[in-house]
Parts: structure tokens; C-alpha cells; sequence
């Protein structure tokens, strides 16, 4: 076992290495801000327009989620453990510096967001019984071609292995440990609870998925920012010095200090762009699967909705836990344990009493919903590969492995989960390069019919 550990560390450390995924990731995002002559960076405030518009849906166009709850389905899956324990990671190991590069990935992960939202709706499919399927999969064998079907279906089961580990049993895990650690639960009542919670939802399928997700995403992540600000206000004197030492040491070796050991720019940029495409999941191909389902006819409008994921999800919500951390200026400490325990020591120490008890919250509500966006994941790309019939048994032993991923150790399932999310990856990232024209096409086409005062109106 400790063999087939090794191996799986090794390959996946070269998948996400600095050769092959995480230049490609950010050069693909590069291409996409280039190419579209940096489209998402301009219009910012009119797509969070938009995606107020979106919670209602036109009677008069296809699919099967308003706009809005497409999104949220695809951020319920997006702000989870990332948000809160795989930013602490990045800055145990590369420092503050490793922030300004999660900020980087955010800000070029718009792109290609963008164009994997545009693209899962130009290509998407209607099922027999109604249900509107798209994603990497569909876009690559109705983009690309038959030729290319080989790769949709790599695609559609990395995809589906990959919900079972980093969707579902490392949140629960997360879920079980924490509330155990802050709140004393007893670790077998709540791996029941969470089975029984996480089934009630699954049986109703992708549409109570996106109502649940429309209604705890918005107000936790809001709820979150809202925390995070009042800390800083109340310690207003040490948010300046924070962002100083993230601009400082993104471009500046950082000095072991404590039980630092030290950071290199390259360590800083390495473990900064990692952590925030694991936060954000711009180019991992899960994001489209979601916004596939939503009620339009136009797939840029769906577009933009998810060019702005990855800014509420890095550069508002990571960026609270990063500059709470380096505000309670412990994050060197020797003692500081695990990134989970950093951060709910950081709450603690901004805000005595109250703060390691909201984190902790926090962070049951966004694996919570997690696990509800992974599952949609994989019973669509389980559906592409054995067709309909295959969603219902996916969703009971996606519900059945809850308790398993509640109690079990999990070192290897973490490796494996991270292996087959950037194996997910490389098909997507090679079909949304293939297909970059019909992004830039469709583009151009919306903006040319469009005044620029009436971008998002029919």
C-alpha cells in the first residue's frame, strides 16, 4: 500500500507539475484574456449585473436551472476546503507571496471559465427525458468531432472517479474532523447525519441540487466576506502591512522566521497558482457540467456568469482567509499544526470566542454543498458513459460512500483525488485551445448586436 502511495504522490506531483498542467492551465488562461482582448477584466460590474438578473429565467428559452442556480450548482462545488484550508496550505509552504499568485490564477481563470461556460451550452444535449447535459465531454465530441471521442470519454471518467474522492469522501472527512475537533461531536452521529442529509437532497436530483445550492452558497460565501471584513475593520491597522507582505514576497524570496522554513519565488508561485486552481477549478473542466443545465439560448450570457465564479471564489472569499491569517500574524508560528487548525487559530485570535466557532461553520456548509455540486459532476459524466439509467445508481453509491469518506483515514484518496483532477484536466484544457475560435466567434457576434449600455439585456 505504502508502494502504491508513492507512486500515485509521484505521478501526481509530475501531472500538476511545473512541465505539464500548471503551464498549461495558466498559459490556456493567458490565450483566453488575449484573445478576447481582455473582455472579462472590462465587464466585471455588468456580468454581477446579470447574475442578479439571472435568478429568473425566460419561459421562452431551454434548460432545466435558471441562470442563477446554474451558477450556484457550479460554485457549490467551487468554495469548499479550498477556500479555507488550501489557502493556509499555500502560505505554510510559500509564504504570503503565494497569495498574489491565487490571485493571478483567479484573474486569468475568468477566461477560461468564461469559455467553458460558452462552450458547454453551445454544445450541450437534451436527453430523452428532458435533461440538459453538456460539459468537456459534449463539447468534445460535438466540437472536435468523432475523432476526438476518445478523449471525451478519458474525460467523462476521470471525471466521474475524481467526484468520488475530491467531491465527496475528503469533504465529509473534512466535515466529520472538524466539527469533532471545534464542537466535540461524535464523529459516527455525524457521518449518520451527513448520509441521511446529503440522500434527502441527491434523490430530488439536479434540480433540488440547484435549489439548495441557491440558497446556502450565496449566504454563506456573503456571510463569509461580511466576517472577514469586520475583522479587518476591527484590526484595520494590520490590513495594510498584510497585502504589503503578499505584494512583497510574491516577488522576493520570504525569510524563514519561526516555524517557517523559508520560501523561494518559485516555491511562492509554485503552491499560489496550485492552491487557486484547485480553489477556483478554472480549466478543470467540472465548472461547464453546471452551467450546462442553465434556462438560455444565448451561450455567452451564460458566459459571463462563469467568468465571475473565480473571482468571488479566490480573489473575495480566498482572500479573506489570507489576509485574516497574516492579520493574527501567527502563520509562522512552529505550533501553528495543520492548515485547517492555522486557519481556525487565525479566526480565533482576530475575534476571541467567535471566530474558530464561524470557521468551523463555514467550513461544514461549504464541503456541505460540495458534495451536492461533485455529485451532479459525476452522474453526468457516469450518464455519458453508460447512458441515463446509470444517473440513479451513481447517486445512491455517491450517498453510500458518505460514511465512508466520514470515518475513514484518507492519505491515499487525497493523492488519487488529486491525480484525477488534473487528469480531468488535459482533455479539457486541449479541447477549449481546439475550440478557441468558436469562443472568440461567438463573442464577437454577441458584442456587435449589442449597444455597450445593453450588454446583458434580451
Amino acid at each position: 500500500m505504502e508502494t502504491l502511495a508513492s507512486f500515485i504522490d509521484t505521478l501526481g506531483g509530475y501531472v500538476w507539475g511545473p512541465y505539464v498542467l500548471l503551464p498549461l492551465l495558466v498559459g490556456t488562461g493567458i490565450y483566453f484574456i488575449v484573445g478576447l482582448k481582455f473582455m472579462p477584466w472590462r465587464n466585471i460590474g455588468p456580468a454581477f449585473k446579470h447574475m442578479f438578473s439571472g435568478r429568473k429565467s425566460d419561459a421562452s428559452h431551454s434548460g432545466e436551472l435558471s441562470p442563477f442556480k446554474a451558477m450556484m450548482t457550479c460554485m457549490a462545488a467551487t468554495i469548499g476546503t479550498g477556500n479555507i484550508v488550501g489557502v493556509a496550505t499555500a502560505i505554510m509552504i510559500g509564504g504570503p507571496g503565494a497569495v498574489f499568485w491565487m490571485w493571478i490564477t483567479a484573474l486569468v481563470g475568468m477566461a477560461t471559465k468564461y469559455a467553458e461556460a460558452v462552450l458547454a451550452v453551445k454544445y450541450r444535449e437534451v436527453t430523452p427525458n428532458g435533461d440538459y447535459v453538456g460539459g468537456p465531454m459534449y463539447y468534445i465530441k460535438n466540437g472536435l468531432g468523432q475523432n476526438w471521442k476518445w478523449m471525451a470519454v478519458l474525460f467523462a471518467l476521470f471525471g466521474m472517479v475524481a467526484s468520488f474522492g475530491i467531491g465527496n469522501m475528503t469533504q465529509c472527512n473534512a466535515i466529520t474532523g472538524n466539527l469533532a475537533e471545534t464542537f466535540g461531536m461524535n464523529q459516527y452521529v455525524v457521518a449518520a447525519v451527513l448520509f441521511v442529509l446529503v440522500g434527502i437532497v441527491l434523490i430530488g436530483g439536479v434540480k433540488r441540487v440547484g435549489d439548495v445550492a441557491g440558497l446556502v452558497v450565496p449566504f454563506m460565501s456573503v456571510a463569509y466576506i461580511v466576517f472577514g471584513l469586520i475583522i479587518m475593520i476591527l484590526n484595520y491597522d494590520k490590513v495594510g502591512p498584510a497585502f504589503m507582505s503578499i505584494i512583497e514576497y510574491a516577488f522576493a524570496p520570504a525569510p524563514a522566521v519561526g516555524g517557517f522554513a523559508g520560501s523561494t519565488i518559485v516555491l511562492a508561485m509554485r503552491f499560489g497558482i496550485a492552491r487557486g486552481l484547485f480553489s477556483n477549478e478554472a480549466g478543470l473542466g467540472s465548472g461547464p457540467i453546471a452551467h450546462a443545465t442553465a434556462i438560455t439560448n444565448n451561450p455567452v450570457r451564460q458566459g459571463f456568469l462563469g467568468m465571475i465564479d473565480p473571482f468571488i471564489d479566490t480573489v473575495l472569499v480566498c482572500s479573506m482567509t489570507a489576509i485574516i491569517i497574516l492579520i493574527a500574524g501567527d502563520w509562522s508560528a512552529a505550533e501553528r499544526g495543520s492548515a485547517a487548525v492555522m486557519t481556525s487559530h487565525a479566526f480565533g485570535h482576530a475575534l476571541p470566542g467567535v471566530g474558530q466557532y464561524f470557521v468551523a461553520i463555514a467550513l461544514v456548509m461549504f464541503a456541505f454543498t460540495t458534495i451536492l455540486g461533485w455529485c451532479v459532476y459525476g452522474e453526468r459524466c457516469a450518464a455519458y458513459l453508460f447512458g441515463h439509467k446509470a444517473i440513479k445508481p451513481f447517486r445512491v453509491i455517491f450517498t453510500l460512500v458518505v460514511p465512508v469518506g466520514a470515518l475513514m483515514e484518507l492519505t491515499l484518496v487525497w493523492s488519487l483525488s488529486d491525480l484525477f483532477n488534473g487528469l480531468m484536466a488535459l482533455p479539457n484544457l486541449v479541447a477549449l485551445l481546439l475550440l478557441s475560435p468558436v469562443v472568440f466567434k461567438l463573442t464577437r457576434d454577441y458584442f456587435n448586436k449589442k449597444d455597450k449600455g445593453h450588454l446583458f439585456d434580451e
